[in-house]
C-alpha cells in the first residue's frame, strides 16, 4: 500500500479519458513476474497502496532496446548531477550534451525499457534495505535523453524486492507503465486520465507517527499487478490478491510507505504535468545495485 494504511475501498471504477487517448500497458520485473496488459507494445511488469501487472520472464530484452554495454552505478557516465545531465549544469554558460543512455541503468534493466519510451521516471533506493531513494525524470529530445533534478523519494519501510508479495512491506523493482492519475485533489493538468474522488482521503499515522492526511492529494498509479486504463482505486489484480496492488506514486507523508513510492506535493504536481501519453511513460525502480544490471 502506498503508506501504513490499507487504500481505501471503492467499486471499480474506469477513468475518463481525454480525447479517446488510450495509454498501452506493459511491464518489465526483476525476479520471478508476473504480466501485464499489453495495448501497444508488448514487454512485460509489481504492490503497496496503488495497483498493476508483470511477466515471468525478464532475461528478455525489449524489441529495439538499448545497447547491451554494463553501466555501473557511480562511474562518470552514470552518476546523476554530472556535467552532462540537466541537473550538473555549472550555471556558467557551459553546453550541456544529451546523454546517450540514462545513468544508473544496466544493460538488462535498460532492455525492459520499451523502445518507444520516450519518459523515464527512474528511481534509485541506496541499497535493498533502504526507505529512502531519489527519483529523476528524463525526457528524450530526439538525439538523446535529457535529466532533471534529483527529487527525494521515500520507498517501503523495509526497502526493495524481485519478488513482492501482499504485507511483505518492500517495493517491488522493475520497469512499469504509467497510464492512470488521481486524488483528491482537482486536476492540476495533467494528460493522464485523471480520477478525483473522495476514495483518495487519507488518515492515521504513519510508521514513524508521521500525518498521513493529504497523501493521495495527488497519486500516479503504477501498473504493476493492476489493471491499466482504469482509475488508481480500481482493486483488479490479474496476478492474484497474494501478490499485493496498489503501487502508487503519490504524496510524501515524511516517512516510508508499505510499497509506493512518494515525492513532495511540488513535485508530485510538476510531474503530473509534465508526463504524456503520447510519450509513453514509464517508471524504473530499485535498488542501485539491481538497477546496475
Amino acid at each position: 500500500m502506498a503508506s501504513s494504511i490499507d487504500c481505501p475501498t471503492r467499486p471499480r471504477h474506469r477513468a475518463p479519458y481525454r480525447a479517446g487517448r488510450r495509454a498501452g500497458a506493459f511491464v518489465r520485473v526483476r525476479g520471478r513476474a508476473a504480466w501485464a496488459a499489453v495495448a501497444l507494445v508488448v514487454l512485460a511488469a509489481l504492490s503497496g497502496c496503488g495497483a498493476g501487472t508483470g511477466t515471468t520472464t525478464r532475461d528478455v530484452p525489449a524489441a529495439g532496446a538499448p545497447g547491451t554495454a554494463r553501466t555501473a552505478p557511480g562511474t562518470a557516465d552514470t552518476a546523476p548531477g554530472t556535467a552532462n545531465t540537466a541537473q550538473g549544469r555549472p550555471g556558467t554558460g557551459a553546453e550541456t550534451r544529451p546523454l546517450t543512455r540514462i545513468p544508473g541503468l544496466g544493460p538488462r534493466t535498460r532492455a525492459w525499457i520499451p523502445a518507444n519510451a520516450r519518459q523515464v521516471v527512474v528511481v534509485t533506493g541506496r541499497h535493498k534495505d533502504a526507505n529512502r531513494s531519489r527519483a529523476v525524470l528524463y525526457q528524450h529530445t530526439g538525439s538523446g535523453w535529457e535529466g532533471g533534478p534529483a527529487w527525494p523519494a521515500h520507498n517501503a519501510l523495509k526497502g526493495w524486492t524481485d519478488d513482492h508479495r501482499a504485507g511483505d512491506l518492500r517495493s517491488p523493482i522493475g520497469v512499469f507503465t504509467l497510464t492512470d492519475a488521481g486524488g483528491l485533489l482537482p486536476d492540476p493538468g495533467t494528460e493522464l486520465p485523471y480520477d478525483q474522488s473522495e476514495g483518495f482521503t487519507a488518515g492515521g499515522t504513519g510508521f514513524e507517527g508521521e500525518p498521513l492526511e493529504g497523501s493521495f492529494d495527488y497519486v500516479i498509479a503504477i501498473d504493476y499487478n493492476r489493471e491499466p486504463g482504469t482509475s488508481p482505486l480500481d482493486r483488479t489484480r490479474p496476478l492474484g490478491a497474494d501478490r499485493g496492488g496498489g503501487i502508487w506514486l503519490h504524496v510524501d507523508h515524511q516517512g516510508p510507505t508499505q510499497g509506493c513510492v512518494s515525492l513532495s506535493e511540488r513535485h508530485m504536481e510538476e510531474l503530473l504535468r509534465t508526463l504524456d501519453p503520447d510519450r509513453h511513460p514509464v517508471i524504473v525502480m530499485g535498488d542501485a545495485d539491481s538497477l546496475g544490471e
